[in-house]
């Protein structure tokens, strides 16, 4: 299309996501600011409270964008959607969450032509009817954050880093998880994770007040050699986040979490691992620390991330969506 698309971002204020409050800032950067960067795009960001009249905006935009299918990001009411020609795209918040609402109440309500996430669409149908378009877009990586960091060489190596969800491992967690919130816990989605969370060599130091031991990501990222990404289902934006801060990174990859999407190289990229090998993997590197092959996948990984996995190539993929929707 040789004219720009006009587009109008339809946000609640309140949405903590779309501040630079809230610890996890990748939605902000990309919705914030990869969108309006974009030469080929015209964005107009609309925060409101409850009601947005979308009568005011007909005729002046090409695509709705809601940066999450759910009222915590996106108004209540649409006022007049249902006579608006205008296509309206949404993120899709984590799949499984579809559980604690009716997504096909929302999906009428706010009339969403198409979503969007970084998960794969086997997760997404999983939850949500298969008559929904759905699109996957690798959204979560902003590359001008993760430059100037510490040098390999300069970061502590005795320790493997973990951060985020991490539960505990306990018969007594587990059993009341499985009760009181089954498929829903991070033991359930993170297995991994908690159990590499009691190794010795493991370095986790769990949030305080929302915050992590460092208010910037990478730079707490880049204390460490080497980090885990881990999760049971799909590609979390940790296996963004970790190697694009030029972590070695520990990646659980396995048949069920699609995680090969990513276009990461054992050896090579990123050190696989799974829950039969995970010990061995980290044993390897905690017995030959200084071998220069670690700095090389850590670099190759950084690399791939910021070339092949960054914010402007989603916008680009987005826009493929966009284009699609409004010729």
């Amino acid at each position: 299309m040789k004219n720009m698309i006009k587009v109008a971002v339809i946000y609640k204020k309140t949405y903590v996501f779309l501040t630079k409050y809230h610890f996890d800032k990748s939605l902000y950067y990309f919705i914030m600011e990869a969108l309006s960067r974009n030469k080929k795009l015209d964005v107009t960001y609309f925060p409101c409270d409850t009601i947005f009249d979308v009568s005011k905006i007909e005729n002046k935009f090409d695509i709705i964008l809601l940066p999450h299918n759910q009222t915590d990001g996106s108004p209540d009411e649409l006022v007049g959607i249902e006579k608006s020609k205008i296509p309206v795209i949404a993120r899709a918040g984590d799949p499984h969450q579809a559980r604690k609402f009716n997504p096909e109440i929302l999906h009428k309500k706010l009339k969403i032509s198409y979503y969007f996430n970084f998960m794969p669409p086997n997760y997404f149908y999983k939850f949500y009817p298969k008559d929904f378009r759905y699109k996957e877009i690798l959204w979560n990586l902003e590359p001008r954050i993760y430059q100037n960091l510490k040098p390999f060489k300069n970061r502590k190596k005795e320790k493997i880093l973990i951060t985020g969800n991490v539960g505990k491992a306990s018969l007594k967690s587990k059993i009341a998880n499985k009760i009181l919130n089954p498929k829903n816990s991070t033991y359930y989605l993170y297995k991994l994770r908690v159990k590499c969370r009691i190794l010795p060599y493991i370095h986790y130091s769990p949030m305080k007040n929302g915050k992590f031991e460092s208010d910037d990501y990478p730079v707490y990222l880049s204390q460490y050699r080497a980090s885990i990404a881990a999760a049971s289902y799909y590609p979390v934006t940790k296996y963004f986040e970790i190697p694009a801060s030029g972590c070695l990174t520990f990646m659980e990859v396995t048949e069920v979490n699609e995680c090969k999407s990513l276009g990461f190289e054992d050896g090579k990229t990123a050190i696989f691992i799974n829950e039969k090998n995970y010990k061995k993997k980290f044993e390897e590197y905690i017995n030959d620390l200084d071998n220069p092959k670690w700095e090389k996948i850590a670099n190759a990984g950084r690399e791939h991330a910021l070339k092949n996995l960054n914010s402007d190539l989603a916008v680009e993929s987005l826009i493929n969506l966009m284009e699609e929707l409004i010729e």
